[in-house]
């Protein structure tokens, strides 16, 4: 970190003067264990898949909506598709679970020990083969009608927080619509009791939660950068903190969410956003949006000229 940040000092500006990306560079550099980390290239994974729990009524779009948004992904029609262009970053698009849900957490697991282990090493291997293929940077996003609400339980049982604190409207729930969420959510945890983080996932995640909470630990283990999105990304990030401690050094928080949970999530993993739009649509929109922040940062540490090669008197502060 002080090499990195060293490196940025030299540069022609005042010391510390290009704020959160001077801290992202050096976030990168000690990942990766050198002084100047290289300009990366970038993908996006967005990982889908279905909840059981959308049958309790907790969200205000039926549960089809999330095949047809993954269809429109693949047809390049949604919002993450032209923000991924728009960054350079190509677009992997992952189904983990469309069409066949998980149980409903209200009532018992969200799936068995083995399923949650089995889609955490899936996400491990997208990461790897990522990596293997040249990408450097990597931002993940999801989707999944009533992900949220397993967002909120997964939340609300690691950090031991009240269901009312980390339950919001998500995509558009009325002032009923929300109380019957934090219901569920209530009824969640009191139907799985507390376990270690992989049976905590199991009990009250989802297959696309489990599956990017592995891409985290996959590009922790590769030392690559990760870009969270929103909520559910940081409830992913945030289990798999709990799996392995250090894999919070390889994120990045891209924006925070109006989600009322997804402050805490920061929070608790340390992060600072780097941007913050009030976006809450998900697909990894917040994610693709930050990408050229931090390629930026990383160009900038790159190829911005030194005082001593400019011929630039550097006053030292």
């Amino acid at each position: 970190m002080s090499e990195t940040q060293a490196a940025f000092d030299a540069k022609t500006k005042p010391r510390g003067s290009l704020g959160a990306l001077e801290r992202v560079a050096v976030r990168i550099g000690a990942l990766q264990g050198v002084a100047v980390p290289a300009v990366p290239e970038a993908a996006i994974v967005v990982v889908a898949a279905d909840h059981g729990v959308a049958a309790e009524g907790v969200s205000a779009y039926p549960q089809e909506v999330t095949a047809q948004m993954v269809a429109n992904f693949r047809a390049g029609g949604a919002a993450i598709n032209v923000l991924a262009r728009e960054a350079g970053a190509r677009l992997e698009v992952v189904d983990a679970g469309v069409g066949a849900p998980t149980a409903s957490i209200a009532r018992g697991p969200a799936m068995p020990r083995a399923a949650a282990q089995g889609h955490l090493e899936a996400g491990r291997a997208i990461a790897a083969r990522l990596v293997a293929d040249g990408v450097g940077l990597v931002g993940v996003g999801e989707m999944g009608i009533g992900n949220t609400t397993a967002a909120a339980a997964l939340v609300a049982r690691l950090l031991g927080v009240d269901p009312s604190g980390v339950c919001g409207r998500g995509t558009g729930l009325d002032d009923a619509g929300l109380a019957r969420k934090v219901e569920v959510v209530r009824r969640a945890l009191a139907a799985n009791p507390p376990a270690d983080a992989v049976g905590t996932l199991a009990a009250l995640g989802g297959f696309e939660i489990a599956q990017l909470a592995g891409v985290v630990l996959g590009c922790f283990d590769a030392r690559v950068p990760v870009v969270l999105d929103g909520f559910i990304t940081g409830a992913a990030a945030l289990a798999a903190s709990r799996i392995e401690p250090a894999s919070v050094t390889a994120t990045i928080a891209g924006h925070r969410s109006p989600e009322p949970g997804h402050a805490l999530v920061l929070g608790a993993l340390g992060l600072e956003p780097l941007l913050d739009l009030g976006l809450r649509l998900g697909e990894g929109s917040g994610a693709a949006l930050a990408l050229p922040l931090v390629r930026s940062a990383l160009a900038l540490l790159n190829e911005m000229a030194s005082f001593a090669d400019a011929g630039v008197t550097d006053a030292g502060r």
